[in-house]
């Protein structure tokens, strides 16, 4: 990335459920790139909802100018940005979505609320999606319906089950080179 993307780029976290705990990459690229990525925080991590996580999105993205803006998802993060967007109509540089969190499933947890319907129509910004083929949280049949409907670019880890620190996605310099790609 150049010294004159960087002044213009803006990354922000949208972590899921619970938040992005130290180990996790989000957490990683915060630390690695401080002058670049930063985290949108929310009010409740532990029971996510819908209008309060995309009020939040609106209040930290409007003064900005979102051309500049990437916003890298996780989880619940995903259905909130794609719901924020449904919600805000705003565009942005890019998004990166990743193992998003199918907030329509019958067994999906009661306590996240609002987030069903998912906003499910095509993004007017570049957008990938990253699912893995053992994610307990989203079948890759449903992460790659949602890739459709967003219009999204598609990428596929294998044995990555839910994308995290605990499935050995620390530092995820595969992931930081997507970013890098929707800052290009």
């Amino acid at each position: 990335m150049t010294t004159t993307q960087q002044s213009y780029a803006m990354i922000f976290n949208v972590p899921g459920l619970r938040n992005s705990g130290p180990n996790h990459w989000q957490s990683h690229w915060e630390t690695s790139h401080p002058q670049l990525v930063q985290r949108i925080e929310q009010a409740n991590w532990a029971a996510p909802e819908c209008m309060a996580w995309t009020d939040r999105l609106q209040e930290v993205l409007a003064p900005l100018p979102t051309s500049a803006v990437v916003l890298t998802g996780h989880s619940v993060g995903c259905a909130a940005i794609a719901n924020w967007y449904g919600r805000f109509g705003q565009s942005i540089r890019g998004a990166l979505l990743v193992a998003p969190s199918d907030v329509e499933h019958p067994n999906y947890p009661s306590y996240i609320k609002g987030f069903a319907p998912l906003h499910l129509k095509k993004l007017p910004f570049r957008t990938i999606v990253v699912a893995s083929d053992n994610d307990h949280v989203v079948s890759i049949d449903r992460a790659r319906y949602f890739a459709e409907c967003w219009g999204s670019e598609w990428v596929v880890l294998s044995n990555a089950g839910h994308i995290e620190d605990r499935s050995g996605y620390g530092h995820w310099e595969e992931g930081w080179a997507l970013v890098q790609s929707l800052l290009g």
